[in-house]
């Protein structure tokens, strides 16, 4: 086991090089087994938690939030040894609350925040939240209005860090420039989707995550399974999503070499996927979704594994990129 310690960007927090995500909680996984899963994440090392007001799939949007809330109340040091991360920005519906067009609809407004802040904080059964993630930019709501509503936070002790997620590089940008003239910290970090097959963020959003100082969050590290063995699982009789089937054939000359190469290394492909994000400078730490403690277990093999030279060159030939950063990558 590998599990690391690093500054989330330029920040002076530490976070582990993997981060537990929570979405499958209470719909996917059991209350029981959820909390067996945070228990060992802490025993592993990983202290780096991420959830959202909207999760609660299956059930109704904030269950997840509510479950950690429950694993906290347990007490044992559990709240102080997390780096918890949440997220605003989309509905949260609830059976209790009367429809309200604020709380029902997607936007950062002032209002929203603050009102989704103390939403959050009482079902995660705390009194702060470390880092808290716009989930989209909002680019109707003018950036003066919500900075100050994320600084009113801090001031009350309720937020620490700022992220924002699913921001293009402009937005990580711009977003930065309104924090600098109002003399707030502004972005701690950044959360989108990054992976073998989906490297686009390597235009922009990387360079900006790096000129800002922002740390890199990747989500579905795994491509929804396309990079975890998919091609093997099918010819082993397991059965696929039509989507997952229509995009597994989408991609299945480039799965073939891949799997290919894996058994070259003698590596699970899930693995060499993780690896090869962990070998990113500009990652911070992706964000695993576990089902099971099994699959929690599985992960820290990624940790361990050094990719070559040529392995990471033979990735980029099956796997090639938007073609390096903006502008260089199709202007000079």
């Amino acid at each position: 086991m590998a599990i690391k310690h690093k500054r989330l960007g330029k920040h002076g927090v530490l976070v582990s090089n993997i981060c537990l995500g929570t979405m499958n909680f209470g719909w996917q996984t059991t209350q029981e087994e959820s909390f067996k899963i945070m228990d060992r994440a802490l025993e592993l090392g990983i202290n780096f938690f991420d959830t959202a007001d909207v999760y609660g799939w299956g059930g109704e949007q904030g269950d997840t939030e509510e479950i950690l809330g429950r694993w906290f109340a347990q007490g044992g040091g559990r709240r102080d040894a997390v780096v918890l991360a949440t997220k605003v920005f989309n509905p949260v519906k609830r059976k209790a609350n009367l429809a309200e067009p604020n709380t029902d609809g997607r936007s950062l407004s002032a209002y929203k925040i603050r009102k989704h802040c103390e939403g959050s904080l009482k079902r995660l059964q705390t009194d702060h939240i470390d880092l808290y993630q716009m989930h989209h930019v909002d680019r109707d709501c003018p950036w003066d209005e919500t900075w100050q509503a994320f600084e009113q936070l801090r001031n009350q002790g309720k937020v620490v860090y700022v992220g924002s997620s699913n921001f293009a590089g402009w937005d990580i940008a711009t977003s930065c420039q309104e924090a600098s003239k109002r003399g707030v910290m502004g972005l701690a970090s950044e959360q989108s989707i990054y992976h073998l097959n989906n490297r686009m963020l390597e235009l922009e959003v990387i360079p900006a995550c790096r000129h800002y100082g922002l740390g890199l969050i990747p989500w579905s590290p795994l491509g929804g399974g396309l990079l975890g063995g998919a091609l093997e699982k099918l010819a082993s009789g397991r059965r696929a999503s039509e989507e997952s089937l229509k995009e597994i054939n989408q991609n299945r000359s480039r799965l073939e070499q891949y799997e290919a190469l894996c058994k070259q290394l003698s590596e699970p492909p899930a693995a060499i996927a993780l690896a090869w994000l962990l070998n990113n400078p500009a990652v911070t730490a992706p964000i695993i979704g576990p089902r099971t403690i099994e699959q929690l277990d599985s992960t820290l093999r990624a940790t361990e594994i050094t990719l070559s030279e040529e392995t990471l060159k033979k990735l980029d030939e099956i796997f090639p990129g938007p073609g390096g950063e903006a502008p260089t990558a199709y202007a000079w």
